[in-house]
């Protein structure tokens, strides 16, 4: 897998140590996660207003109201 290298100020690596130590991998899970949710997140808005702009009809245009609903 490749890998990135990525900067934190002091301040948010605390609070990611909070939530995820960095003990058995938890903080490099933790990050890896909140990166594919806000993937999933802009991906789903994208669509909403795909379909919002041009829905396969009037009805399906209500089905797009909550995405965050699908999450896994």
């Amino acid at each position: 897998m490749p890998q990135v290298l990525i900067h934190f100020d002091e301040a948010t690596l605390q609070a990611i140590d909070r939530i995820a130590p960095a003990a058995k991998r938890q903080r490099a899970d933790f990050i890896r996660r909140a990166v594919k949710d806000a993937l999933f997140l802009r991906e789903t808005e994208r669509m909403r207003e795909a379909y919002r702009l041009q829905p396969d009809a009037e009805e399906a245009a209500e089905v797009w109201e909550l995405p965050e609903e699908w999450k896994e």
